[in-house]
């Protein structure tokens, strides 16, 4: 078998027992909820009106422009009988001579707007998104690449130091090369990561199209999205050779918190930052040009129409070789670490003598 075989094998292998967890199928079914429930609900509840409001009212100019805006209008002889249908529950208003508005207990407000005259309104600039979605936008994107990064690469270190403690690791060594063990793991949990994402963006999407999200805002969070894909994978992949290399250093799962630390703050810092400082341009454009905060800066900033064209393409050169330089450093930890099984491995021991650590244990 070639290389490539073998890593498409292991990384099948990978996708096929995850796809059977009902943990994991579960925690994405309850994930796309949420997304739909942030997206539908609030144009439901907050945006949906019901029926129209229905009102009694003589002919006139009063019933033509309570027509045209959308109401329920009962055309009435005079006052006396408009009255009368409110009194009987059979309209929510009545427009009488004044003009005046009757109502039993509560304010008729659809009546009230339709009968006033509004100014024409100008909008100055169009384009500017509202204080609601400025904030969920940024808080969306870091939220999404923060834990799914860390819900996978927990997965993938678990993977590795369960079949480390079961000694399976051994048998798998014998019979297949360790980069191509670990690259089969990496693009395993990748591509299970990337069609999570997936979803969630289409579920996203359509929510929003539903929930009668204004051009504008679509036009705004497309290009977003389609940048925020290829950062997340580039910026996983860099992710996920660290959390294989901290699966391999420990013997038991009760480890993994302590020596994951590092690689979560890395994921915790950024997350934090990215929406502590998203209205400091300075500070905002640093954040989308380091790799470990990139994958969430950049997408922000597009959103906002903050960045140039040419931005995202250098901020995404430096993330891909940020990740080369992370799968080769992760790699090493890997294979100096993985066959040793007295008690955790030391990064410096990792390191420094790989092949030794194949007489070890």
């Amino acid at each position: 078998m070639t290389t490539f075989d073998i890593v498409r094998l292991v990384a099948a292998r990978e996708i096929r027992v995850k796809l059977r967890d009902k943990t994991f199928l579960w925690s994405t079914a309850i994930f796309l909820l949420v997304v739909v429930g942030a997206t539908v609900l609030p144009g439901l509840l907050g945006g949906g009106d019901g029926a129209p409001a229905s009102v009694a009212v003589a002919p006139g100019p009063a019933a033509t422009a309570l027509a045209d805006a959308g109401l329920d209008v009962h055309t009435v002889t005079d006052d006396a009988a408009a009255e009368q249908l409110v009194r009987d529950g059979d309209v929510d208003a009545a427009v009488v001579a004044g003009p005046r508005v009757l109502a039993m207990d509560d304010e008729p407000s659809k009546v009230v707007s339709a009968l006033s005259a509004q100014p024409p309104v100008e909008l100055l600039d169009p384009n500017t998104v509202n204080e609601t979605l400025a904030f969920l936008v940024p808080y969306a994107f870091a939220f999404v690449f923060f834990i799914t990064s860390l819900t996978f690469g927990l997965q993938i270190a678990q993977s590795i130091t369960e079949e480390k403690q079961t000694r399976v690791v051994e048998i798998l060594v014998a019979t297949v090369p360790v980069r191509a063990l670990l690259a089969g793991k990496v693009v395993g949990g990748a591509v299970l990561a990337f069609g999570q994402i997936a979803l969630i963006t289409v579920v996203g999407i359509v929510g929003a199209r539903l929930a009668g999200a204004p051009d504008n805002v679509l036009s705004l969070l497309g290009p977003a999205i389609g940048w925020f894909i290829p950062f997340f994978v580039v910026g996983f992949v860099m992710l996920a050779a660290l959390w294989a290399a901290v699966g391999a250093l420990v013997n038991r799962q009760e480890d993994i918190g302590g020596a994951s630390m590092p690689v979560q703050m890395v994921l915790m810092l950024p997350f934090i930052a990215v929406l502590a400082l998203k209205d400091n341009a300075a500070w905002i454009t640093l954040l989308s040009y380091l790799p470990v905060s990139s994958p969430t800066a950049m997408p922000v900033r597009l959103f906002a129409e903050e960045a140039a064209g040419w931005e995202p393409l250098l901020s995404l050169a430096i993330l891909a070789v940020a990740a080369v330089a992370m799968v080769f450093v992760g790699a090493r930890i890997y294979e100096g670490s993985l066959l040793r099984t007295n008690g955790r491995t030391k990064l410096a021991a990792a390191w420094r003598d790989r092949e030794a650590a194949r007489l070890v244990g």
